[in-house]
């Protein structure tokens, strides 16, 4: 039988170091459950938004319309924004968020009328004027859509803080891609700063009634 031979230093260290970072993954683990705990106490997302500062998001930009004509964040004043930032060729995530948004326009009556519904893509290089106003017709009468240049998309999308990335496979065709993205809409006060934001599984009764709560009663 042949014997076991002893552990050699650095395998002595490696197994101490081992033991220390399966320790601070734990220690990680429980602290982000107590965060979690006191996050969820304290209203989630809908109190926290309530009871602090609102984040930096949103800011100037200049676009173009699906009827060609120049706009800016200025053109909003006075009128809440509800802002999506897709593109023309989004296989489910975009159709289902634009889908969603004018449901809940839809259900929210008068008071809707407060509120431009915004699509913004993140897809210039494809989605033109004439492109951006065949697709917003699938979804709400009101649905204003905007593009630009791709200098005129990148600002307004870091201003959003909106991630975008080109994903295309090895040997595809040069206008055969897709594009990763954020799939967030933000709410934009009358006087252009952020109020909210709605996530992808956010229902379109539970989109209503949060933006009725915050727009006020029957538009005029």
């Amino acid at each position: 039988m042949s014997k076991r031979k002893p552990a050699k230093a650095g395998t002595k260290t490696r197994r101490i170091n081992a033991v220390a970072l399966v320790l601070s993954v734990i220690a990680l683990v429980i602290v982000a459950f107590l965060a979690g705990r006191q996050y969820f106490a304290t209203g989630g997302p809908e109190q926290q938004a309530a009871d602090s500062p609102a984040p930096a998001i949103g800011g100037p930009f200049t676009l173009v319309d699906q009827n060609g004509k120049t706009v800016t964040d200025a053109d909003f004043r006075g009128r809440y924004m509800l802002i999506y930032f897709g593109y023309t060729f989004c296989p489910d995530v975009c159709p289902t968020a634009l889908t969603r948004n004018s449901d809940a326009l839809d259900l929210m009556g008068k008071a809707a009328d407060k509120i431009v519904p915004i699509f913004i893509t993140v897809d210039p290089e494809r989605d033109t004027a004439e492109n951006m106003k065949e697709y917003a017709g699938f979804f709400h009468p009101r649905l204003l859509a905007l593009t630009g240049t791709p200098e005129q998309v990148a600002a307004a999308a870091k201003a959003y803080r909106v991630y975008y990335a080109k994903v295309q496979e090895k040997g595809a065709d040069a206008d055969d891609y897709l594009m990763d993205h954020t799939s967030i809409t933000y709410l934009m006060g009358p006087d252009g700063k952020f109020l909210s934001h709605f996530g992808h599984d956010v229902s379109p009764e539970r989109m209503a009634e949060r933006l009725t709560k915050i727009v006020g009663g029957a538009g005029g």
